[in-house]
């Protein structure tokens, strides 16, 4: 319990909305004023807010426009002249007053009071980054921390530049070092001012065309299925109707996969700028604070050593140590896990410095040592070899160790558990135990090998007592944002699963370029990054890396409001956690004549004050909310004599009262009790909006009041888990926690680094992966059954209509699956039955059918060709779309239906079997379960089909070979995507359960002797039998 020793909470904060003076809206700086006292202005065309130095950088190096209405840039008095510049209006002799830039600072200091409206503005121009705080032309070079030897290389062709614009004046010896080092800070303030992000458009050549396609796309399959439904084939009318609905309702599924897509852009952060702006030499480091949350229930199914290595690349991250707190969620309240981090802080002394001195990467031990590449590439330290043979051997003893638990855990003792001091375990019970938190690590505690602090590390498991609904894991991720909210405080969360590891030591870093954004931060609720997989077969048989959805339909999504929340890998805004709405910015007020009389404007003002008044009614709960804690944040309160309103004995300083015309505009405490739960102390923390705890608080009572608020009987009359924090409903929480966040107005971003930022392991095997995919397709059975559904929930708020598009898409697909499995079945039945869905054929309907498949093989190519996607990972993804499509889809959607409609939990095991040591041996391992038998059953049906077909055609001659084709083109298609699970089912030795075989057998043989014996599609003839007669007739 010692890591709490000291908690300072950050003084020194970016400027906010509330500060007063007029502000930049490029670099966040104040504007200063000319030489005759007046405001600086850039543009005397809209006025919009640029600082000198801003203004001058852009005329120099970027687009010489103003970023809000385009126009170009004049040169003023004391401006340097560029390329560009009119002579006629250079009147005066003004180089004495050359416009220096060691005299930027003295603008500075000068500015005006008063606050300017906020406006979102969009360049036309590439150069600007559209998030609304950033504009100009980026500087040259890599967006890594350089060198000593190339950053001086680097300020040396700045200073050439700017020679020759006349920029910087000539220096006599005497004054050349200084001068040298003031342009060298004036470079670097300049440098610091630039976006800390750009949007990187998909070029037009790329994305035009693929938008063409998807019109022309839409035309042709209008006129296809137009034509389906006016061409009935009547001697197969069943076949052709059911065909027909299918075809529809994949026309549907493809829109609302298709039109989100429509505006893909990616995106690039310039960290060696963030680390400029906020970690300044000689100044305290302004880098937000961030809680780390893992999430562990079984540490047998999941390998204690494998959440040591997610926590150990926690604790090594390249991000200031007092800045990081991770926290391990045990909702299994397993002393084997609670052992296990006992270890892992120990061995953390050792790993977390040799990791920061050599700069390893990936910073996880296990995954670090077998890699297989070059280790000694780049390294240049004597002692690295040595160093690395020795904490090589010290993390083989740490395995050893936590191999030793592991076996120990195996078998639980009759009397229970036993701790090292004697005591009982408090968690014997899994199901009723009481709540449990321990500090491993913090500023106080233990310190690494060099004697420098490591970042805390804290385990948590949440009360449980019978009776009570936990809600699982989203229940397990709410208790951690209120015990770190008490302890910690971040402003931002980081979201792992306790098998996804940080593979890019700087990606907290990445994160904190856009969260940190002066202006566009304020509105993101996260940001989300894709998720890269170890372990995978070079094929991807079933698709387990999901290229398709990470690398295509969440760069479209990015483009819109923002990709939808995964699960882990993300990095949150605590605020939008908290249920408040994301600041609204203040649209500029149009300009106004005084032509008019002032009776005609009476009614539009009128109507405009009610219904900003309306408003203010309608957001009473949230928009109070936010106004309220915006005006603690932005002002410090005088007490007076009243009463305080929060009965905080430990907090000696901060929010303990208020005047009479202050608490006319808060909320009571009973208001916020009902929202938040009782916890004073967690109440407050919700009110810091850039984090922190408040002054004078005592260690000893923050955690008894983070064991209060992980009691399981917290969050009752409550809205956690309703409007707070991770939402319930659905086994699939991270979608319905994203949705309800963009319902508000927040907005999203995906980060994409070059190198992934984090790695985890998924199921390989046939099995495995379809009991995955059928717990994801069931939460999305849940939200569709549910209040948040995506087609009723939300109009009223700020979703965009495309997003909305998206998350219908998120939880209509499993109903996809009952076209699909008829529409596969089709093939088999024609070609047992001679019958046909599709009419003969006229010469324009021919030219329909091609044109629309044409146009599907075109909009692949050409979305393969601007995502960079592989052809191998669409097919795969095409496949498993069909064999999850028939099996995992079809048992969620009868699976969710029960559950919702009659209250059956019906649940579809896994039994597992022994697995090879070899590699990727798991990938040959059978599990039985009925998920496997539907898509068997269609590809025994589709051969028997074929068979039956091709050995009619043999019977019947020649012109019977001519309809056949059509049908074995449809039974052809269900085969060839359903290959990958033949492969599966084989095995490697070709070897299938009996079961399996006999259960397809039998349903395939059943069926075709039923449509054999019954043949509906047949005419039934009345009258005398007519025969051929004979020679001698």
């Amino acid at each position: 319990m010692a890591g709490f020793g000291s908690l300072a909470v950050n003084e020194n904060r970016p400027p906010t909305r509330q500060s007063s003076g007029k502000v930049c809206k490029v670099c966040g700086d104040k504007i200063g004023r000319n030489e005759d006292g007046e405001l600086f202005v850039a543009c005397h065309v809209c006025a919009f807010p640029v600082c000198r130095p801003c203004y001058e950088y852009e005329r120099s190096e970027g687009t010489q426009c103003c970023p809000q209405c385009n126009t170009r840039y004049k040169r003023q008095k004391g401006s340097a002249r560029v390329a560009g510049d009119d002579e006629d209006n250079y009147d005066q002799d003004d180089f004495d007053d050359e416009f220096q830039t060691k005299n930027r600072k003295d603008d500075l200091d000068q500015h005006e009071n008063g606050d300017y409206n906020n406006q979102q503005w969009h360049p036309n121009g590439q150069a600007f980054s559209v998030a609304g705080s950033t504009a100009g032309k980026d500087f040259e070079g890599d967006k890594e921390i350089y060198g000593s030897a190339e950053w001086k290389e680097r300020v040396e062709k700045w200073k050439v530049r700017q020679e020759k614009r006349g920029l910087v004046g000539n220096y006599g010896d005497a004054g050349h070092d200084q001068a040298e080092q003031e342009e060298e800070e004036d470079y670097l303030m300049a440098e610091a001012r630039q976006p800390l992000w750009r949007k990187v458009p998909i070029s037009s050549s790329l994305i035009n065309p693929y938008r063409i396609v998807i019109v022309l796309r839409l035309f042709v399959l209008t006129f296809f299925l137009r034509f389906r439904i006016l061409t009935p084939a009547y001697d197969a009318f069943p076949l052709w109707l059911i065909s027909v609905i299918c075809e529809v309702w994949f026309a549907f599924s493809w829109i609302l996969d298709q039109f989100p897509k429509w505006f893909p852009i990616t995106r690039e952060t310039y960290l060696d700028r963030l680390s400029l702006r906020f970690e300044r030499e000689g100044e305290p480091n302004q880098l937000g604070s961030v809680d780390v949350f893992v999430s562990t229930v079984d540490p047998l199914k999941e390998p204690p050593i494998i959440t040591a290595n997610t926590v150990l690349s926690i604790l090594s991250v390249d991000y200031p140590v007092e800045k990081v707190s991770c926290y391990v969620s045990d909702d299994g309240a397993s002393m084997l896990l609670f052992d296990t981090l006992s270890e892992t802080a120990e061995f953390a002394r050792r790993w977390v410095p040799f990791c920061k001195k050599h700069n390893v990467e990936p910073r996880a031990p296990e995954f670090y040592f077998s890699e297989k590449i070059d280790y000694l590439k780049d390294k240049v330290h004597p002692s690295f070899v040595k160093e690395r043979r020795a904490m090589k051997r010290e993390y083989e003893e740490f395995k050893v160790r936590i191999n030793a638990l592991v076996a120990t855990a195996q078998k639980k003792p009759e009397e229970g558990w036993v701790m090292q001091d004697g005591t009982p375990w408090p968690g014997n019970n899994t199901r009723d135990h009481p709540g449990m938190i321990q500090v491993y690590l913090g500023s106080a505690g233990a310190l690494d090998v060099d004697g420098k602090e490591l970042p805390r590390l804290v385990y948590v498991s949440r009360e449980k007592r019978p009776g009570y609904q936990h809600h699982k894991k989203a229940g397990a991720m709410n208790a951690l944002v209120r015990v770190s909210a008490v302890l910690t405080n971040a402003p931002f969360i980081l979201n792992l699963d306790c098998d996804h590891y940080i593979n890019n030591s700087k990606a907290i870093r990445e994160a904190m370029c856009f969260l940190m954004d002066p202006q566009f931060g304020k509105k993101l609720c996260y940001v989300q990054f894709p998720q890269r997989f170890d372990g995978i077969d070079r094929h991807d048989r079933y698709a387990n890396r999901n290229v398709v959805f990470f690398d295509i339909n969440m760069l479209g999504l990015d483009g819109l409001q923002g990709p939808v929340y995964v699960g882990t890998g993300c990095v949150f805004n605590r605020q939008a956690l908290y249920g408040y709405d994301p600041p609204v910015s203040e649209k500029r007020p149009k300009m106004t004549c005084d032509c008019w009389p002032s009776w005609c404007c009476c009614c539009c003002g009128g109507s405009r004050k009610k219904s900003k008044k309306t408003g203010e009614k309608k957001s009473f709960l949230g928009g109070l909310l936010r106004s309220k804690k915006k005006k603690m944040m932005g002002k410090n309160y005088v007490k007076k004599g009243s009463a305080p309103i929060f009965n905080l004995e430990e907090i000696e300083e901060g929010l303990e009262g208020y005047d009479e015309l202050e608490k006319s505009s808060l909320m009571s405490q009973k208001n916020f009790e009902k929202r938040f739960g009782q916890s004073p102390v967690l109440i407050t923390s919700t009110l810091m909006e850039n984090g922190g705890l408040p002054e004078g608080t005592n260690t000893n009572s923050l955690i008894k009041e983070a064991i209060h608020v992980i009691s399981c009987g917290y969050e009752e009359k409550t809205e956690w888990g309703k409007e707070i924090g991770w939402i319930y409903g659905s086994v699939t929480e991270d979608i319905l926690t994203g949705f309800k966040m963009h319902c508000r107005g927040w907005k999203s971003v995906y980060c994409v680094p070059k190198r992934p930022a984090f790695k985890g392991s998924a199921p390989i095997n046939l099995s495995d992966r379809l009991h995955q995919v059928l717990r994801w397709a069931l939460g999305s059975v849940e939200i569709f059954l549910s209040r948040h559904c995506p087609l009723w929930y939300g109009y009223a708020g700020k979703l965009k209509w495309l997003e909305r598009l998206a998350y219908i898409n998120t939880i209509v697909y499993p109903f996809t699956s009952i076209p699909l499995l008829a529409y596969c079945t089709i093939p088999a039945v024609c070609l047992l039955t001679g019958k046909f869905i599709i009419p003969t054929l006229s010469n324009l309907t021919s030219v329909w059918f091609l044109a629309l498949f044409l146009s599907i093989i075109a909009t692949s190519v050409l979305e393969l060709r601007w995502s960079g996607v592989s052809i191998q990972d669409w097919w795969r993804n095409e496949q498993f779309w069909v064999i999850g499509g028939v099996s995992a889809h079809l048992f969620a959607v009868f699976q969710g239906l029960l559950k919702v409609l009659a209250g059956v939990d019906t649940n579809f095991t896994v039994t597992a079997k022994a697995a090879e040591d070899a590699e990727f041996g798991e990938l040959y391992l059978f599990k039985w379960t009925t998920l496997l038998i539907p898509p068997t059953t269609l590809i025994i049906l589709n051969m028997v089909g074929v068979v039956a077909g091709v050995s009619d055609a043999i019977n019947n001659g020649y012109g019977s070979w001519g309809p056949l084709f059509g049908k074995l083109f449809f039974a052809f298609w269900v085969i060839v995507h359903l290959y990958p699970f033949l492969k599966g089912l084989m095995g490697r030795q070709n070897r299938t359960p009996t079961i399996v075989v006999l259960w397809s057998i039998l349903l395939a043989s059943i069926f075709s002797l039923v449509w054999v014996r019954i043949d509906p599609f047949l005419p039934k003839q009345t009258g005398p039998v007519l025969k051929q007669c004979g020679v001698e007739c």
